[in-house]
């Protein structure tokens, strides 16, 4: 590790180091975007010195890239991964020579925008407003996990116009995280223009109205960023609780006359002959020809893609609680008493589990475990884009994160971060209640009713909606156990808590991902159905076999990995099938099923029963005769 901002000033050697390794630093920017022939040069240029002054003098080191106590760093303005992948190379983390063969090249670990596969790199970015949530759950970690190192986010000035900025900030400022440093580059340029004439923001004045320490820097300065860094690292602002923000004073495409303060440059590789005299200027060796044949030669195919992270999940689970075949409760209840259950059980030692709400810790049944433990309950407020990072971050800091909020707010509203999850190997729990027309009078803005097809087009997330509360408590449970991002999604209603025909609870069993379970036996049809739609399933079964009418009730909880050998073994036995969902017909259990038969050239009849439009204000149950999904809906199609 190096030095974490000791000494008192920078001293002529350290000084000397900077600009020399500027140089190179530069020079490679220009190579790396001239090899690609496409990327973005100019704020890589006006970023390049904040950056190598964090990498020389912060607690990081080449030498232990995955330490606990290093340093983190977020570049939140991901599209400067040349002055990145330039500063890491400069200080050991690889050779230069892998970045210049794999830039922005397929199957290549070096992007156009930073991924964290490469070393040194925290976290994924690139879709602008997202790094000081994650910066925010790099630092709340720190001081959960009883760690001494600081996060430092690295930003644009244009990317301040985004509100998750906004929302990260107030967040920072309310938890006092002071170990929370973030680097604005206003260099006054983007994409389109000057910023000040796309979108004015007056920067002082919002990080200062939302209780951060401000320090105006000249941002190609070394010996004024060493010190400015160290006032924020060191307790030497006007109020050392609270998390600092340094204005970087700086020029676009900085060091190459020609293209300085050139909006153009924000995103174009410069013209050969511009860039072959640029890196001379840098006292570097301008060998584009030599590099483009070494680039054309190689192949990057092999590089490895898995993102580093601890997945050893230390959690006890606990002794589920089993709730009576008949009893009506609700799943959300059943998730409090577990998420109570776990903070108890789990109250020292271990990786810790946290709660994080957005203004509805009644609602999501967060109020035990919030009374339990205080100090692991975290209120982020009416900020759901920052929650969804933030729980990211947190995951990957050995935080167990559990993120509760209506579905609408933690998967539709917030699809883009919960991606950005996925991509970074994150393990989020995101238990989402009020989820489809079951939440009735609140209307068709609140009903969520297409959280399954957007999940499902994440590549890592596990989706699981409880059919009763047994196998919500069961579910929870699972979940804290697993590193893997996780969505558990349940209605608002209370349910009748599902048993067998010998009057056992039906599902008190072991919960196995990917394993659909046949709470009722028929094979004149099958009906596949998840969530509150189960036992109404169950009702029209029972029914039909009073009448001498098998229909196999089939209960779809694990929505991703899908029990394909269920699927296809039902078909065969039974030839009609039914799905039967409080979700949006065309991307929901409906989908996955003849999807499933498709691939596997089976043939069924399938009649798919879901929600086909918006729902109205109304009671669950009078919405679900609306759309045709009452439980004589049901028993009239599985008769026909």
């Amino acid at each position: 590790m190096s030095t974490g901002f000791a000494a008192a000033s920078l001293a002529p050697d350290a000084l000397s180091d900077l600009a020399a390794r500027r140089s190179v630093a530069a020079a490679d920017i220009v190579r790396l975007v001239s090899l690609a022939t496409c990327g973005h040069p100019g704020g890589s240029l006006s970023t390049i010195d904040a950056l190598l002054t964090i990498y020389a003098h912060g607690n990081l080191s080449s030498a232990a890239p995955r330490d606990p106590d290093r340093d983190r760093v977020v570049v939140s303005h991901g599209h400067v991964s040349p002055a990145v992948y330039a500063t890491l190379a400069n200080f050991g983390y690889f050779d230069i020579h892998d970045a210049y063969v794999g830039f922005r090249r397929a199957g290549s670990r070096f992007g156009g925008h930073v991924e964290s596969v490469v070393p040194g790199v925290e976290w994924n970015t690139g879709n602008l407003g997202q790094g000081l949530s994650a910066g925010c759950g790099f630092a709340l970690a720190a001081r959960l996990n009883g760690r001494s190192y600081r996060t430092f986010v690295l930003m644009g000035d244009g990317e301040q116009q985004k509100g998750q900025v906004s929302e990260a900030r107030r967040f920072a400022a309310k938890y006092r995280l002071s170990s929370l440093v973030a680097l604005v580059d206003v260099n006054g340029l983007q994409i389109g223009g000057n910023t000040a004439d796309i979108m004015p923001i007056d920067l002082a004045a919002v990080w200062e109205a939302d209780g951060w320490n401000v320090i105006h820097v000249d941002g190609h300065d070394f010996a004024a960023l060493y010190d400015a860094l160290r006032k924020a690292t060191h307790g030497g602002t006007e109020s050392p609780d609270r998390p600092t923000v340094l204005l970087l004073r700086t020029v676009m495409g900085k060091g190459i006359p020609k293209i300085e303060n050139d909006a153009k440059y924000h995103g174009q590789a410069l013209p050969d002959a511009l860039a072959l005299e640029a890196i001379a200027a840098f006292g570097q060796e301008p060998n584009l020809a030599e590099l483009r044949a070494r680039r054309a030669a190689a192949s990057v195919g092999h590089d490895d893609h898995t993102i580093p992270v601890d997945r050893d999940i230390r959690v006890t689970p606990g002794t589920p609680r089993t709730y009576a075949a008949g009893l009506v409760t609700d799943c959300r209840s059943a998730y409090g008493d577990a998420l109570h259950d776990l903070a108890v059980a789990n109250g020292s030692g271990g990786w810790p589990i946290v709660g994080l709400s957005c203004d509805l810790e009644g609602s999501v049944k967060m109020n035990a475990f919030h009374k339990e433990t205080p100090d692991r309950f975290v209120e982020v407020g009416i900020m759901e884009h920052h929650a969804a990072v933030l729980a990211g971050a947190l995951s990957k800091e050995g935080i167990v994160p559990f993120l509760s909020t209506f579905g609408m707010f933690a998967t539709a509203e917030t699809y883009n971060q919960q991606r950005l999850n996925d991509q970074n190997g994150a393990a989020p729990k995101v238990v989402v209640t009020h989820c489809g027309l079951d939440v009735g009078e609140d209307g068709p803005t609140h009903q969520c009713i297409d959280y399954v097809g957007l999940m499902r087009g994440t590549f890592g997330f596990e989706i699981y909606s409880p059919a009763d509360a047994n196998e919500c408590d069961r579910i929870v449970r699972y979940a804290a156990t697993r590193y893997a991002p996780i969505v558990v999604a349940m209605g608002r209603s209370k349910l009748p808590t599902i048993g067998a025909p010998t009057g056992e609870p039906a599902l008190a069993g072991d919960f196995v991902p990917g394993r659909w379970t046949t709470l009722r036996p028929g094979d004149d049809a099958v009906v596949f159905a998840f969530g509150a739609m189960v036992y109404r399933a169950v009702e029209a079964s029972d029914t039909l076999a009073a009448e001498g009418f098998g229909l196999r009730v089939v209960n779809a909880s694990s929505l991703q990995p899908v029990d394909v050998e269920c699927i296809l073994e039902c078909a065969r036995t039974a030839k009609k099938l039914l799905t039967y969902e409080d979700h949006n017909v065309n991307t929901g259990l409906g989908a996955i099923v003849a999807a499933t038969l498709g691939d596997a050239g089976v043939a069924a009849k399938l009649q798919r029963l879901g929600v086909s439009r918006y729902g109205t204000s109304g009671t669950p149950d009078e919405l679900f005769a609306a759309q045709g999904l009452a439980v004589a809906d049901l028993i009239a199609a599985a008769r026909k």
